[in-house]
């Protein structure tokens, strides 16, 4: 696969970034490609290594080891190495459903998996995947074809994010008549409003639905299932019901002056931005949330990250991000070997920014919040930190992360947004479907499977398995697909 020895005379090499100072002016992608030649020498640093942990997918120490869509990486790679992108689009579309996101926004577990990254760095997967999938687009070679016969099945898929968008596309293309449902707007779900645009350009969605709905995918926007829009009318009009809803409870931050006028979930501000965007078509920057206030981001994760570049573009006066855990090691620990996934200090692009505009990395680590300040008139103002220490719990043998006494200090703040994650799918859903809920309050099914303790009602992505990736979600959107089919039709050939 590749180049033989090409690992050994090429050094990785990624596309061109735009430098700070320019791209946080807009809100516009700024990830660059590679020329053609330049894209055929990375695909050939692909080793032969015999075994391609970059596809395997599998769980090692309790994280992910390779591409959950098991990729046929190594061949991918060999076809780009030999300028037969049809080929490579053809061979890449086997296993994935969308491309074209996870080249943009998967933190790429195929390259830290990857064989040469054991003693060099890894092959440039994901760039040599969105090389492929542009490629394709280019020359047109993407197409949603519509299906020869319609089966007479009617499915309808609830939420229209990643892991909807891929069972909606493999349930269409196998005959069914799919109608997808969304509460906001606008198609997407996580993709559309929790994903800043200089992350994912939205066009790149907008193209992809095109495609479906001309394929004969119905999409229904501004309809709330189990809101606006009944349980039992669609368990009535449909033979099945995907539920791909996410887990969109945000976890909060309980202190005292929780109350205060000013702190936010994170998702909540980051899709504010993105609408009004998209409603100004790109041409009005909502500053009035930011500007020129001093921000506290309260979680170190790519929705944190995703935060400060936001606030950045916005014109904050400053951007603190706490985490409440200790820094990772610059580098793996003996104890975090190849091929687990590498458990090392990353710097993200909103970091990087924030590194450039304040002089600072804005992230303090084993640090939370114990108290929101307000004025008189209830706005907030400021934000008393406190650092925190691992303990041992003696009758639970975990280790949590506990408040230090006389650590505490007071730094002033005029907005607040909480990205310290999600708890699980949203309570009134799950009641108006009546599905069984894990303790974690995801939808409850057998190991492995996608059908709920209620027939014909199935589920995926992150309602299933909880808060994860978008390569993750459009897995299981396949994996869920496939079960629906094997009910409705007895046997499947997804």
């Amino acid at each position: 696969m590749g180049k033989t020895a090409g690992y050994l005379e090429y050094d990785r090499k990624l596309g061109p970034v735009r430098p700070e100072e320019e791209r946080v002016r807009d809100f516009e992608e700024f990830h660059g490609a590679l020329g053609h030649e330049e894209q055929q020498i990375q695909a050939a640093r692909c080793m032969d290594c015999g075994i391609p942990f970059c596809q395997a997918g599998m769980m090692i120490a309790g994280m992910a080891s390779g591409c959950p869509l098991h990729n046929l990486v190594p061949e991918v790679n060999d076809l780009v190495y030999r300028g037969q992108m049809e080929a490579a689009y053809e061979r890449l579309s086997v296993t994935h459903s969308f491309p074209e996101f996870t080249s943009r926004v998967c933190p790429a577990l195929c390259e830290a998996a990857c064989t040469c990254g054991l003693q060099d760095e890894p092959v440039a997967t994901k760039e040599n995947e969105k090389a492929v999938i542009e490629y394709a687009y280019v020359h047109n070679l993407v197409k949603e074809e519509a299906p020869e016969v319609r089966t007479g099945k009617k499915v309808a898929v609830v939420g229209s994010g990643p892991s909807g968008l891929a069972a909606a596309q493999l349930l269409n293309r196998r005959g069914h008549l799919v109608t997808v449902y969304e509460r906001r707007d606008r198609v997407g779900g996580l993709l559309r409003y929790g994903i800043p645009n200089m992350k994912l350009d939205k066009a790149v969605i907008d193209r992809r639905v095109r495609l479906m709905e001309e394929a004969g995918v119905k999409f229904v926007v501004n309809a709330d299932v189990g809101n606006t829009v009944s349980a039992e009318e669609l368990e009535k009009e449909y033979d099945s019901v995907v539920l791909c809803c996410g887990a969109s409870q945000p976890r909060d931050i309980k202190a005292p002056g929780r109350d205060a006028e000013g702190i936010r979930f994170a998702v909540d501000f980051l899709s504010e931005v993105t609408k009004r965007l998209l409603d100004s078509d790109m041409k009005e920057k909502p500053e009035e949330l930011a500007k020129d206030k001093n921000v506290i981001v309260i979680g170190g994760g790519d929705t944190g990250n995703d935060c400060v570049g936001t606030c950045i573009r916005l014109g904050a006066k400053s951007v603190t991000q706490l985490e409440m855990m200790p820094c990772p090691s610059a580098e793996r620990l003996p104890s975090n070997p190849w091929p687990e996934w590498p458990r090392v200090l990353k710097t993200d692009y909103g970091q990087e920014e924030a590194i450039w505009k304040f002089g600072e990395d804005p992230r303090i680590y084993k640090t939370t919040v114990k108290e929101f300040l307000k004025d008189e008139n209830g706005k907030l103002n400021g934000v008393v930190l406190v650092s925190l220490s691992p303990e041992r719990d003696s009758k639970t043998g975990r280790m949590n992360m506990v408040p230090v006494d006389g650590t505490e200090r007071t730094v002033p703040a005029e907005l607040v947004l909480i990205a310290a994650g999600f708890l699980g799918s949203e309570k009134y859903v799950t009641d108006a479907f009546g599905v069984e809920t894990d303790g974690r309050t995801n939808v409850k099914t057998e190991p492995g499977a996608f059908a709920s303790s209620k027939p014909g009602i199935y589920t995926a992505g992150d309602m299933h398995r909880g808060q994860s990736l978008v390569v993750w979600a459009i897995s299981e959107g396949r994996r869920v697909a496939k079960e629906v089919d094997e009910a409705l039709m007895g046997y499947s050939n997804l």
